[in-house]
């Protein structure tokens, strides 16, 4: 055995011990949200596909039709080749959505959190982030070369204490949070930061790729609001809303835009897709928090701020047990586990959609309810 693979198996020995190993299991998709896992058919409460978008046949259209006129893949990136006309109609209508004059779209929403922060910051600013931010924003973060300095949970208070304490030592100042936090549910407390900001020099950026109120971040006066077409519209890929300039400026230096290649033209035609549907039925938007809020009273969890419901349960394994539980129920519901939650907080994360019968949210909750909490 090579030194490299004896690396490679005494890691996942310990991941094995922890109950942290991770392994790829194949998922059919085919009817909205029921899956195909293991030989069996779930329902499943892990997508994030919550307007039940990615299956639409209008969606789907709309990528033959693409793949017809325009081909299967871009080519290239798209500053040399690869920016076919379909883009300038989907930013176009982005930027409309937001609020914004413009709209830059990435390969991914990983790609646009790792390579906006490094843009706007660098070597003498200061890049303040909360503590549980998605990995890809503190990622892009990282890659800045700024001093990156954590903040207490949606703490409001520890934000104005750190600007105090550090702002007048940096040229630039970026504040760095979610909408929706991807693994909690909860909000961002978006109009005080943006207050903080405003009051400091600061600049917000939210991530608002769980949230579902398009318009939230623009009403609390953040300027840089990045999104993701991979969730509630159904299709792949990442983007930021902003003024004229700073568009203009990522498009030109953003290296995860400038050296990868350009989204498939049939995705980006599925998106534009997605939104002519959320344009015609906006009431859409409201549908997965009611279902969440419905489950979270059912199972007498906190109300659902979103359309994301925690169950935290504590250690991996038995995180794991509660997630096998419900599979032999008919449900799909993957366990999260550290790192991608703090040590001692895995959970089940259940994930609504406008897609998901009623009649199954309150045959979940009750599982829920009995068998799962009824446990503990």
């Amino acid at each position: 055995m090579s030194s490299l693979d004896e690396f490679a198996r005494r890691k996942l020995d310990t991941l094995q011990q922890s109950h942290l190993r991770r392994s790829l299991v194949s998922t059919g998709r085919s009817e909205g949200l029921w899956v195909e896992r293991n030989g069996r058919k779930l329902l499943s409460f892990s997508c994030n596909d919550y307007l039940g978008l990615s299956q639409h046949p209008a969606l789907k259209a709309a990528a033959v039709a693409a793949i017809e006129r325009h081909g299967v893949g871009a080519g290239a990136s798209r500053l040399v080749t690869g920016d076919h006309p379909l883009y300038a109609e989907l930013e176009q209508r982005l930027a409309r959505m937001k609020g914004t004059e413009a709209a830059c779209v990435f390969g991914s929403g990983y790609l646009a959190n790792a390579g906006i922060a490094p843009v706007l910051a660098g070597r003498g600013d200061l890049i303040l982030i909360d503590e549980l931010a998605h990995a890809s924003l503190w990622t892009g973060a990282r890659l800045s070369r700024a001093e990156v300095v954590s903040f207490r949970h949606n703490d409001v208070a520890h934000v104005k204490q750190l600007l105090g304490a550090h702002r007048g030592r940096h040229a630039r100042a970026l504040i760095v949070t979610e909408g929706v936090f991807s693994m909690d549910g909860d909000r961002a407390p978006l109009a005080e930061l943006a207050a903080l900001a405003n009051d400091a020099d600061a600049w917000l950026m939210a991530d608002d790729a769980h949230d579902l109120d398009f318009e939230n971040a623009a009403r609390a006066g953040a300027p840089l609001r990045i999104g993701t077409l991979s969730k509630a519209i159904g299709a792949y890929g990442g983007y930021i809303c902003a003024s004229q300039p700073v568009i203009d400026l990522i498009r030109n230096r953003a290296r995860t835009l400038i050296y990868t290649t350009g989204l498939p033209p049939p995705v980006v035609a599925a998106a534009i897709a997605a939104l002519d549907l959320i344009e015609r039925e906006p009431a859409r938007l409201a549908v997965p928090l009611q279902k969440a809020r419905s489950f979270a009273g059912a199972t007498r969890l906190p109300p659902a701020q979103s359309s994301i419901v925690p169950l935290v349960i504590g250690e991996a394994q038995a995180a794991l047990d509660a997630s096998k539980l419900l599979e032999a129920e008919g449900f799909l519901a993957v366990a999260i586990r550290p790192p991608t939650v703090p040590e001692g907080t895995a959970r089940l994360r259940f994930s609504f959609s406008a897609a998901h019968p009623d009649e199954a949210i309150a045959r979940l909750a009750e599982v829920v309810r009995t068998r799962v909490l009824g446990n503990r």
